[in-house]
C-alpha cells in the first residue's frame, strides 16, 4: 500500500509565503489594490511550494562563511581561465572526471553540481548514481581534491558530516 504524503507545514508555509508577498509586492508595484487577487496566489505559491519542496534543514549560520568560500575560489577560477585563454600555447587539457558524492541524495547534490558548474574551469556534466562526471579545463590538476572542498562547505550549509 502506498503511504499517503503529508500535507504542507504551516510554518514552511508561512515562512514561504513571505518572500512571495514580496515579490508580489514589487510585481504590482506596491499597488495596494492588487492584494485582491495577490492573498490568494502568495497563499497557493506557498501551500504548491511546500508540497513540491520539503522543507530542507539548512544551517544559516553558515551561509555567511559559504558566500566568500565560493567567491574566492570563483575569482582565482576565474583568473586562471584567463590566464590560459591569453597565453600563446593554450595550456589545457581537457577531460571528464568522475566524482563520487559522500553527500547523500537530494538538494545537497544538487547544490554541488550546480555550484560546481559556476566555478570556472568545471561543469557538471551529468549525474549517474552516485557519481557527478564532471567536465574540466585541465585533468593534470587535483580537480577532485576542489571539489572535496565544495563539498565540505555544502555539507556544512545542510547540516550534515561527511
Amino acid at each position: 500500500m502506498a503511504a499517503i504524503p503529508e500535507g504542507p507545514r504551516w510554518a514552511t508555509v508561512a515562512a514561504r509565503s513571505v518572500p512571495f508577498a514580496g515579490v508580489w509586492w514589487a510585481l504590482a508595484e506596491g499597488a495596494p489594490a492588487s492584494w485582491w487577487v495577490g492573498v490568494p496566489a502568495v497563499v497557493l505559491a506557498a501551500l504548491a511550494s511546500a508540497a513540491l519542496m520539503p522543507p530542507v534543514p539548512i544551517v544559516w549560520r553558515e551561509l555567511p562563511g559559504f558566500v566568500p568560500f565560493f567567491l574566492k575560489r570563483s575569482v582565482l577560477g576565474g583568473l586562471d581561465v584567463a590566464r590560459r585563454a591569453l597565453h600563446r600555447r593554450l595550456p589545457i587539457a581537457p577531460a571528464i572526471i568522475d566524482y563520487r558524492f559522500r553527500l547523500p541524495p537530494g538538494l545537497a547534490r544538487v547544490m554541488l553540481a550546480n555550484t560546481i558548474s559556476l566555478l570556472p574551469g568545471t561543469l557538471g556534466a551529468g549525474m549517474e548514481g552516485d557519481l557527478l562526471k564532471v567536465h574540466v579545463l585541465d585533468g593534470r590538476h587535483d580537480t577532485a581534491g576542489e571539489i572535496a572542498k565544495v563539498e565540505a562547505a555544502i555539507a556544512r550549509v545542510f547540516g550534515m558530516t561527511l
